[in-house]
């Protein structure tokens, strides 16, 4: 995605209005025990280390969402806000729904993602969620990888690009998500600033060499 329509809204010479919508992991609360979430640490890189002093970085997140809690209250959680980008992170709750309502989770997303563009014209991010432990236990630890799925379904149909933080994680150690996870499945500070990366990384602003931000420590274990 480094290079697309999002990152070149970071060369406007206009402020930007960005809003991050989602469930608790967008919501950042509880969890993160007092740290920045991804989304404070997006304000931090952007608005200071960037200068882009002047754009609003907007959180929406509400812990226990769904899309369709989304869709239901779009024009107050978003809509009303005049964005210029809106990112989605929805799936971990969704899921919970089991593979009956996979077809309805995308159908809705599709919908709120057609609204918001028709109502303001904003430029549309996506998320895959991180994965869970298995101790989680059902239905998250045997339903999210099929919601997984349909995020990127309908990052397809609609043509929004998509972070695929479940992709990455699952690539690392379990004890590196036991380390990023709270609770074996809410993020805390270092998943938090792994999704930051991921997001950093995908807007071509990942710098661990110039930034405070990026060189926040994210801890990796090996295998065992």
């Amino acid at each position: 995605m480094t290079g697309g329509p999002i990152a070149a809204m970071l060369e406007r010479d206009e402020p930007v209005r960005w809003v991050f919508a989602g469930d608790s992991i967008t919501h950042g609360a509880l969890h993160t025990l007092g740290w920045r979430d991804y989304t404070e640490l997006f304000s931090e890189r952007l608005r200071w280390e960037l200068r882009r002093t002047r754009d609003l970085v907007l959180k929406t997140g509400i812990s226990g969402w769904k899309i369709t809690d989304l869709a239901a209250d779009l024009d107050w959680n978003v809509l009303q806000l005049r964005p210029h980008v809106v990112s989605m992170m929805f799936g971990m709750n969704d899921c919970t729904l089991g593979p009956d309502n996979v077809c309805a989770f995308v159908s809705t997303y599709r919908d709120v993602i057609d609204e918001i563009r028709e109502a303001t014209g904003a430029l549309i991010l996506l998320h895959t969620p991180n994965p869970v432990l298995p101790y989680v236990g059902a239905p998250r630890a045997d339903q999210l990888a099929t919601y997984r799925d349909a995020v990127l379904e309908v990052a397809r149909e609609t043509g929004a690009p998509c972070i695929d933080h479940f992709q990455r994680w699952s690539a690392e150690s379990e004890g590196t998500l036991q380390h990023w996870l709270v609770d074996g499945f809410h993020p805390n500070e270092y998943g938090h600033r792994a999704l930051a990366r991921s997001l950093f990384e995908a807007l071509g602003i990942w710098d661990p060499v110039g930034s405070l931000t990026c060189q926040l420590p994210i801890p990796r274990l090996p295998a065992a």
